[in-house]
């Protein structure tokens, strides 16, 4: 047996998030509550995969997602309805329960009027949803971008303005061509604990933080369709998605 909870401002101190939440106390998870928290303001919805292993519930999966204006990806998308995050993870996986958290954006997005649903996707996976299941949901693809991005919509009507990605500014990246320099908001928890970590290597002189603080710097960045996340080495976007301390060293190292 299976459920998906609601959390909003009112339980979601009681509850939890998904990313995270075996370490509770470790700035990630800490940022992205209070992040997350500001967020509900703007229309954020943030739902949880409760299944049942052995005697105990726990959650393994979510989503979230927000109305366009206030995407936190290289996406223009006012009057739709944009996800940031779909995950199913461990023995919970093809059971349809990522269809379910779907289905239930579909119909949020129907109730507030909005145009549609917008998805991003990956050619080379990663940290987004795969574009089987919004093919799957009757998606269609709009816009892709470099290197490996593609977005998908589910209209609700014809005849309406499609969203499409922020364009890309090559003299953007070239402010970064030298050294490491790594994109990054409170919007995922991974990050911020690993851009932390990243502070205490001994060569930390070479790596630049820039953070994200607002919606439109995610979405209008000039560096990166992901938004809240990438890293740039000597000019060259190398990673958009979590990395271990060691991989970033070898690129750090190049």
């Amino acid at each position: 047996m299976a459920k998906i909870i609601d959390i909003n401002e009112q339980n979601i101190d009681e509850q939890e998030m998904f990313c995270k939440k075996t370490k509770k106390k470790q700035n990630g998870y800490q940022s992205k509550l209070k992040w997350i928290k500001e967020r509900f303001k703007e229309g954020l919805k943030y739902k949880l995969l409760i299944v049942k292993e052995g005697n105990r519930e726990t959650s393994r999966g979510m989503v979230e997602y927000i109305p366009g204006d206030y995407n936190w990806r290289g996406i223009k998308a006012d009057g739709w309805m944009v996800i940031h995050c779909l995950w199913v993870v461990g023995k919970a996986k093809k059971h349809g329960y990522g269809s379910q958290l779907l289905e239930l954006v579909i119909k949020d997005a129907k109730e507030e009027g909005m145009l549609g649903v917008v998805g991003m996707s990956a050619l080379k996976g990663g940290w987004l949803p795969n574009t089987k299941i919004f093919l799957n949901h009757g998606f269609e693809k709009v816009d892709e971008i470099d290197p490996y991005f593609e977005l998908y919509v589910k209209k609700f009507s014809d005849n309406i303005p499609l969203p499409k990605f922020y364009p890309i500014s090559e003299d953007k990246k070239k402010d970064h061509k030298e050294g490491v320099t790594i994109l990054y908001s409170d919007q995922c928890p991974y990050v911020v604990d690993l851009v932390d970590e990243l502070r205490n290597e001994p060569n930390v002189n070479k790596i630049k933080s820039i953070k994200l603080n607002d919606c439109k710097e995610a979405q209008q960045n000039g560096i990166y369709s992901y938004g809240t996340y990438c890293i740039i080495c000597n000019g060259r976007i190398s990673l958009y998605k979590h990395a271990t301390r060691k991989e970033i060293q070898a690129i750090i190292n190049q």
